[in-house]
């Protein structure tokens, strides 16, 4: 199975979606994690509240940093908008996320973020599936 690590700034919102949606997505095929940069401690309960719309149950996940991951190498290493406040994590192919960070806005928008993230997680599970190696910077934006 392919380790894929989602990062964002706070670990509250888009990396766990990331990871929900991966999780149950990518199921046997790939393992997820996530974290961030600067991790706010708690996931945000708009994040929780869209992703329970959606069946996924993100209660249950911890917002963390990289020391507290239990995996220190991966496949890829995916980051979602948070540029150069995100580490170089150590991963064979690094791929950005362009997607806006949800934190403060209204519930519409976290489900539009959701929606967004769903359809990269899917497209980066069929290109895993289908044995495509991504490029090392690439935007995962076919």
């Amino acid at each position: 199975m392919k380790k894929v690590l989602f990062v964002c700034v706070e670990n509250s919102c888009r990396s766990q979606i990331a990871q929900g949606y991966a999780r149950q997505l990518g199921k046997g095929m790939i393992e997820a994690y996530s974290a961030g940069s600067r991790p706010s401690g708690e996931i945000n309960p708009m994040a929780i509240k869209v992703m329970q719309e959606a069946g996924i149950d993100l209660s249950v996940y911890k917002s963390k940093g990289f020391n507290e991951l239990p995996v220190k190498k991966f496949d890829y290493a995916v980051t979602l908008g948070c540029q150069d406040t995100c580490p170089l994590v150590p991963a064979k192919n690094h791929i950005q996320w362009q997607i806006d960070d949800p934190k403060g806005k209204d519930l519409d928008f976290f489900r539009f973020v959701r929606q967004e993230i769903k359809k990269k997680v899917e497209d980066l599970i069929s290109k895993i599936s289908a044995g495509k190696e991504l490029g090392k910077e690439e935007d995962n934006d076919e």
